[in-house]
C-alpha cells in the first residue's frame, strides 16, 4: 500500500513510505527509469543505514523511537540529478558475461560489483527456489534505477546470450559504485574519530533534539582529482605492476568524459605507454568491434570517436608520445578512421523508409589489413561494406598505410590543430629506441585493448 506524500517536518525528515512516493513522482518524467520502493524493498535494510541513487547516498536516519527517516532535501537532490541525465538507448555497452565463473557470495556488508549483481541475478533467474524458501533475495534496483526495463540481450556464440546497457546508465552505476565506496570510507573514518573523541555517543550517530539517537545523513564524499599527466610517459607493463595503483586510478576522474571515476588505465599497445586513467564507460567506447586480429567492424560509435567528440579523443589517444611523434593513431584505429572518414564519400547510400527525402549509408563498414605498421610500404587497408542489397563485401577502397597516415594528417590539422601543433617528428624526446609489440589484454572475452 503507498504512502501520500505528507509535507517534511521541521527537521527536513520524512519516512521511508513517504519517501518511496516522492521519489516515484519526483523521477516519473526521467529517461532513465527510476525503480519502485527504493526504499522500503531489497537491497534496503536497517542496518545499512543508507541507500544509493544515481550518484548520491541518501543516508536513513533512526529516531529513538525506532521508526526510519530519509532527508527530503537529499531525496529531491538525487531526483533532480537522475532527472537531468540525457540517455541514448541505441549506444550500448556490453556488461557481460565474459566468461568468468561468479564468485561467492559475498559476507554481509561487503560491495559487491553492480556488474557481478546484475550477472548472478540474470543467471539465477528462473531456477526453481528451495522448498519454503519465500521472497526473492536478489536485489530489486541498483542506485535506483531499474536496470531490467533498460537490459537488451543478444545472441552470442551458439547457446550464450551477451547483456548490454545505455552507455548513459553504465556511467551512471559506475559513479554510483565510486560514490558509495567513498562513503563508507568516510563513515569509517567518522566512526573511529567519534569512538575517540565522543565514546558516550554510539559509532555513526549523533545526539538527536528528542534525547533519542539519529544517524547524521550528511556524509561528504571524497571529491574526485583531475588528472593532469601525472603518468605521462611512463610505460603500462611496470606501471600495472606496482601495488595500490588501482586504488590510486580510482582516485582521479575520468580523463575523457571527465565526470565519470576512473576504473582503468588505457594504454597504446603499438607503443606500450600509459595514455590515462579513464572510466569503463569510455574504455569501452574506445574499443573496435573485432572480428579478427586484423580485422575490424566499424560500429556506430565512430561518430562520436571521429565526428562529435574528436577533439578530446585525439587529446587522449595522442598521451602516447609514440603516437604523437608519428602524428598518427595506432593502425587499428587509424584503419577505423580510414573507414569512417577518408572513405566516407564512397560509401553507397539509400533510401530511408523512415524519411520521405533522406537517405542512410548502407550496410555495415568493415576494414582489414594485411603488412604492419612497422612495415608502412607494405601495408593496405581495404575498406569494404558487408550487408549491402546492392551486393555484400562490396570493397570500397584499398588505401596504402602511408597515404592514410597523411590524410590523417590533413584532417588532424584542421579537426585539431591544438593536437596536430603538439605532435610532429621532432617530438621523440619519449619515443622508445626499438617500436614495441603489439599488447594482448587477457582480462576477459571481448575486452581486447588496442
Amino acid at each position: 500500500m503507498s504512502e501520500r506524500v505528507t509535507a517534511a517536518r521541521a527537521d527536513g525528515l520524512i519516512s521511508l513510505g513517504a519517501a518511496d512516493a516522492l521519489w516515484a513522482g519526483l523521477t516519473a518524467g526521467s529517461v532513465v527509469p527510476s525503480a519502485a520502493a527504493v526504499f522500503t524493498s531489497f537491497p534496503v535494510h536497517a542496518q545499512a543505514e543508507y541507500v544509493v541513487l544515481g550518484g548520491r547516498v541518501v543516508a536513513m536516519v533512526k529516531a529513538s523511537s525506532g521508526s526510519w527517516s530519509v532527508s527530503e532535501r537529499e531525496l529531491r537532490r538525487a531526483a533532480a540529478e537522475l532527472s537531468a541525465v540525457e540517455m541514448d538507448r541505441q549506444d550500448l555497452v556490453r556488461i557481460g558475461p565474459f566468461g568468468r565463473a561468479l564468485k561467492p557470495e559475498r559476507n554481509e556488508g561487503t560491495l559487491v560489483p553492480w556488474r557481478e549483481r546484475i550477472s548472478r541475478d540474470l543467471q539465477e533467474a528462473g531456477r526453481p527456489r528451495p522448498p519454503g524458501q519465500g521472497g526473492d533475495a536478489r536485489p530489486s534496483h541498483l542506485a535506483g534505477i531499474d536496470w531490467r526495463r533498460l537490459l537488451v540481450q543478444r545472441p552470442h556464440g551458439r547457446a550464450a546470450r551477451s547483456w548490454w546497457l545505455p552507455r548513459a546508465v553504465v556511467r551512471l552505476l559506475d559513479g554510483a559504485a565510486h560514490t558509495e565506496t567513498q562513503w563508507l570510507h568516510a563513515r569509517q573514518a567518522r566512526q573511529a574519530n567519534t569512538a575517540v573523541t565522543e565514546p558516550s555517543v554510539h559509532p555513526g550517530q549523533t545526539p538527536a533534539a528528542d534525547g533519542g539517537q539519529t544517524t547524521s545523513p550528511d556524509a561528504p564524499a571524497v571529491p574526485l582529482r583531475r588528472y593532469n599527466g601525472e603518468l605521462q610517459g611512463q610505460l603500462y607493463s611496470a606501471l600495472s605492476r606496482k601495488p595500490g595503483m588501482a586504488r590510486k586510478v580510482a582516485g582521479w576522474a575520468c580523463a575523457v568524459c571527465r565526470t565519470a571515476p576512473a576504473a582503468v588505465l588505457d594504454h597504446c599497445h603499438e607503443h606500450g605507454y600509459v595514455r590515462a586513467p579513464v572510466c569503463q564507460s569510455c574504455n569501452t567506447q574506445e574499443r573496435p568491434d573485432h572480428l579478427y586480429s586484423n580485422d575490424i567492424r566499424v560500429a556506430g560509435h565512430y561518430i562520436r570517436l571521429f565526428d562529435t567528440h574528436a577533439a578530446d579523443w585525439l587529446r587522449h589517444w595522442h598521451r602516447c608520445p609514440g603516437c604523437r611523434a608519428r602524428t598518427t593513431l595506432p593502425l587499428a584505429h587509424l584503419a577505423a578512421w580510414t573507414a569512417h572518414v577518408a572513405c566516407r564519400s564512397q560509401r553507397p547510400t539509400h533510401r530511408d523508409p523512415r524519411s520521405s527525402r533522406g537517405r542512410k549509408p548502407c550496410g555495415a563498414l568493415r576494414v582489414s589489413w594485411t603488412g604492419s605498421h612497422h612495415a608502412p610500404h607494405a601495408c593496405v587497408l581495404t575498406v569494404v561494406v558487408d550487408f549491402c542489397p546492392s551486393g555484400e563485401h562490396r570493397v570500397l577502397a584499398h588505401v596504402p598505410y602511408r597515404e592514410a597516415a597523411e590524410q590523417f594528417r590533413t584532417w588532424l590539422a584542421a579537426t585539431a590543430p591544438a593536437v596536430a601543433a603538439e605532435a610532429g617528428p621532432d617530438r621523440t624526446d619519449d619515443l622508445p629506441a626499438q617500436p614495441r609489440p603489439v599488447i594482448a589484454d587477457t582480462s576477459g572475452d571481448g575486452l581486447a585493448l588496442f
